[in-house]
């Protein structure tokens, strides 16, 4: 049991640490609204990992595998990501022309459920973790009680990735100017759209 969890622990943060869309909106939410809301978004990366790992484990990948299902999910995805892209654009360009932007992950609230949505709506996710639960099916090491121990490791190891990361950003925040906040939300938001447009651009080419 312990060594599932410290299995799951270790996947958990590796499928966080890799550099994505929600890394991009941690980044750049940390540093305009705080920690709080940082550690609100890893909160939701943690539980959409979870339950996509769980449902990778139950074999949900053979969903992903039917058309209609695949081809939604991916624009579904695409359309989200594109849109929290568009938002942090034109928040950057309003707060450089001097304007007030409206703060849709102004609150831990907010970022929660905005994260879940984004996340969740990300078919890479799900397909990534029915994966990984395929492969460790196949070694034997997600079978009967070890899979509950594998999970439990899954949701730790990536609330601890993302607390780690905006911790991170907070601390570097104390350094950062207006100029380089603007330059982040601009990084940021033109890479939302790079991974929307990648999305909706694969979905349907395949």
């Amino acid at each position: 049991m312990l060594a599932a969890l410290i299995i799951g622990f270790g996947l958990g943060a590796s499928v966080a640490a890799q550099l994505g869309p929600i890394s991009l909106l941690a980044i750049r939410s940390t540093l305009r609204n705080g920690i709080a809301v940082g550690l609100a978004i890893g909160a939701g990366v943690a539980v959409i990992d979870t339950l996509y790992a769980a449902a990778g484990a139950a074999g949900a990948a053979g969903v992903m595998s039917f058309e209609p299902v695949r081809l939604a999910a991916g624009v579904i995805g695409a359309a989200v990501l594109l849109y929290l892209g568009a938002k942090t654009l034109w928040s950057a360009f309003r707060i450089r022309m001097g304007g007030e932007a409206r703060e849709e992950l102004a609150t831990p609230r907010s970022a929660f459920v905005t994260t879940l949505g984004a996340t969740a709506s990300n078919p890479l996710t799900i397909i990534s973790w029915a994966a990984i639960f395929a492969a460790a099916s196949t070694a034997g090491a997600a079978k009967g009680a070890t899979v509950l121990a594998l999970l439990a490791g899954v949701g730790l190891g990536s609330l601890t990735w993302m607390c780690v990361l905006t911790g991170g950003v907070s601390i570097a925040g104390r350094f950062v100017g207006d100029r380089m906040l603007r330059a982040v939300d601009g990084v940021a938001g033109a890479g939302l759209v790079a991974f929307g447009g990648l999305l909706a651009y694969r979905t349907l080419r395949d």
